[in-house]
Order: C-alpha cells, then structure tokens, then sequence
C-alpha cells in the first residue's frame, strides 16, 4: 500500500509491504498550497511515480483532509482509538485514497484544540494494544503534546512555539540584533528563564534585546536564546496543562519529530528534570499502516 504524509507545503509518500515496513518512498514539494486549479489527482500521481501503483490501496494523513485540500475529513472528537479512527475514514472518489480524519478536543475550559496529521505519528507510537498512559510532545510550527493511552489519544494542547520563533527571528526588533550562529548555553540560559516562577513571557521576550545592549549576549546566541525562552515557556505551560489533565505520575515523554528539534526538546526537558525518549522517525508512516489495518483496506 501508499502511505501519504500529505501537508501544506510539501508531502512525503511511502510504499509499505505487506507487513508494514517501509520499502520506498518519495517527498515532494505537493503541498495543499502549492497545488492550484484543484490538480490534486495529477499530485497524487506524480506522488506515486517510481514508488508504487495508484492501483494500491492508499491512505494519507494532514492538511490534504482540511477544507483547504482534496477533500474534508471531518473532525473526530478525542478520545480516539484506532477503531474510531479507521471507521471516520474519508474516501476520494475516483481513487483508492481514504483520507485519515483530524482530531478535536476541549481543554478545561471548553474551548476547542485540533490537529490534523500528528495523530497518525501518535498512533504510530502506541502499540494497538498498549494500555499504559503516555504522554507524546511532537514538536513542529504547531506543537502539540498528546496524552494516549487504552482509549487511543485521550487529548491534547497545541502550542505555536514554531510559528512564534519564526515572526520575532525574521519580522521583530528583536531578530534584527541577531546573527548567524549556534549557542548552546543561550538556548539553555532561555529556558530556564522561562521555567522560573515569575517567568513572564511577553516580558522576557524584551531581554533578548537588553543583554545585547548591554553586552551580555552575543549576537550569534540571539536565536538560540529566543528559541529558549519560548521552548521553556511551552514546557512550563504544557506541565500545568498535564497537571489539570489528572497526569501527575512522573513524566518519561516520548519526542517525535525531525532529529534537530528532538534533540532540541529532549535537552529542554532535561532542564527542566524531564527524561525525555526519542520516537521512531517514520512514526506517520507506521500510524497510516495501522490504521489502514484497522480499516480492512491491507492484510498481513
């Protein structure tokens, strides 16, 4: 079968053998966005080409099942398993493609989270018949932290840590101070600015312009530090928001995502006394197969 990793500027397809394991796959610059006149058929071939027949049973997750896309797979309210999953599949018609459906919950106070795509890496995670709670931190231009355990994906909170850095690095006063460079120390400095009680960070945003000024950062640790502050703003956030989510064992999160943020966040978390483990790469990959499994449309 074709697993498709399919988002807004680009997509990722995958040829899967009969037990799962990745034999192929191809990535392309077919996002949603860059698709115009509704050519998505024409996408969807061009996706398949050298990788496998679009005669396949094909499955894809993320933005191609927003309103946006080919064709909107409604929202599926958490908690979500794999069954739940499998059966709000949306069919395209014409083809052999199901579109994974988005996810939908509401945080304490009634207002409404979604995610569309990461659900698949978190289902690639957890076992089908895992039981234990997890908690998953996918980090992205929209993170998301995700508690699954035997009733699927339980919940989650999105944060728009990605999204944040990039304005104040490239659009702000304070992106203008920096320069090219990596800085370990500022980035740890950042976070644990912002793990603190008193952390406010709308005002500590400002420091990374001040401790230049003042000559006590160097313009090459500007975005480390930026990229701290808010990594440490996200993590201190996302512990009150487990907390309020009755999840007050201790934590052993599960990082997924590229290897340069894992290891971004793995080392946050490790300031703020937080073990964190790496998840498998293709963790969208192996979540498609199984809920293709699920669904009926592949057997072992």
């Amino acid at each position: 079968m074709i697993a498709i990793d399919w988002g807004t500027t680009s997509a990722r397809a995958y040829a899967l053998d009969h037990g799962g394991a990745i034999v192929a796959e191809r990535s392309a610059p077919l996002g949603v966005q860059r698709i115009t006149d509704g050519r998505f058929a024409d996408a969807l071939t061009s996706l398949c080409t050298g990788i496998g027949s679009e005669s396949l049973p094909m499955i894809a997750c993320g933005m191609i099942g927003s309103r946006q896309g080919w064709v909107e797979a409604p929202y599926r309210h958490c908690p979500a398993d794999f069954s739940a999953i499998a059966m709000s599949l949306t069919r395209v018609q014409g083809t052999r493609l199901a579109i994974v459906p988005g996810l939908m919950c509401r945080d304490v106070d009634g207002v409404p989270d979604v995610m569309r795509g990461e659900e698949t890496q978190v289902l690639g995670i957890l076992s089908e018949q895992r039981a234990e709670r997890s908690v998953i931190v996918l980090p992205g231009t929209h993170s998301k932290w995700a508690i699954a355990g035997a009733s699927g994906i339980e919940r989650f909170s999105t944060f728009m840590t990605g999204e944040l850095y990039a304005i104040l690095r490239q659009q702000s006063i304070l992106g203008r101070l920096a320069a090219e460079g990596s800085d370990d120390a500022a980035l740890d400095q950042g976070v644990r600015r912002s793990l603190r009680r008193s952390a406010a960070l709308s005002h500590d945003l400002f420091s990374a312009r001040t401790l230049v000024l003042a000559g006590e950062l160097a313009a090459q640790g500007v975005s480390d530090y930026l990229s701290g502050l808010l990594l440490g703003a996200e993590i201190a956030s996302a512990l009150r928001w487990l907390e309020r989510s009755g999840v007050k064992d201790k934590l052993e999160p599960i990082v997924v995502g590229e290897a340069s943020l894992v290891a971004r966040y793995r080392r946050a978390l490790a300031l703020a006394e937080i073990d964190a483990m790496p998840g498998p790469v293709k963790a969208a990959a192996i979540g498609m197969w199984r809920i293709a499994k699920q669904a009926g449309m592949v057997r072992e």
